[in-house]
């Protein structure tokens, strides 16, 4: 009976857990996707210009590794903010290169409407069905990692064809990250909420700027 009930206790805590996890999660990535949209404005407001390719790299990297080390302490979700503050100031510049071009500005709100809805969709999907999405882990991993290292050959020897391909394949990938990040908090594999904010903003970011790519180059070709 003793054993019975400390199952049942320990299932209790996993369960408060698991939706403190939830909870913390979803208000933090509500806060950095304001002040990321927040300093994205400002940029967009004294047109900044892009800090370009290697400045992005090195702070994205150097924000992200910050923030993993501090993961489990108030510094971590400063980290955060700073992440998440320095990519609304990269997304800038590429909002405003859109804006100045015939029929900009529904290109930028069509990739923002997309993208929320892509978004809620499938991080809906995986929350309320609580599936098990851990399986895509290693081909995400992979995939990124690819999709990744094709985007700088497509940057650097100037691949128009390339470059949509690899928008393509990032829509894709981000996707399945939204499953598997809101799998892994669901059923308790992702524990820290501070990193699955992190992950969740990340998937977000990319899938935007995607679709903003997609979009520009098949209004472009009208």
């Amino acid at each position: 009976m003793n054993t019975m009930g400390r199952t049942i206790a320990r299932s209790q805590e996993s369960v408060l857990a698991t939706n403190s996890v939830i909870r913390n999660t979803y208000i933090l990535l509500s806060m950095t996707l304001l002040f990321s949209a927040a300093t994205a404005g400002l940029s967009v407001a004294l047109n900044l210009p892009h800090p370009g390719l290697l400045i992005t790299l090195v702070g994205y990297f150097g924000l992200l590794f910050l923030t993993a080390k501090f993961r489990n302490s108030g510094l971590g979700v400063l980290f955060v903010f700073a992440l998440t503050g320095f990519m609304g100031l990269t997304l800038g510049p590429i909002i405003s290169a859109y804006l100045s071009i015939p029929g900009g500005s529904q290109i930028v709100m069509t990739a923002m409407g997309g993208t929320g809805a892509i978004f809620l969709g499938l991080s809906g999907y995986a929350l309320t069905t609580r599936k098990d999405f851990s399986f895509l882990g290693g081909f995400l991993m992979v995939g990124i990692l690819v999709a990744f290292l094709a985007g700088l050959a497509a940057f650097f020897f100037n691949m128009p064809g390339l470059a949509l391909a690899v928008s393509t394949m990032f829509i894709l990938l981000m996707s399945g990250l939204i499953l598997y990040q809101t799998s892994q908090i669901v059923n308790g594999g992702e524990t820290n909420y501070v990193m699955a904010t992190v992950t969740l903003y990340v998937s977000i970011y990319n899938l935007f700027t995607s679709l903003l790519h997609l979009l520009g180059a098949f209004g472009s070709n009208d």
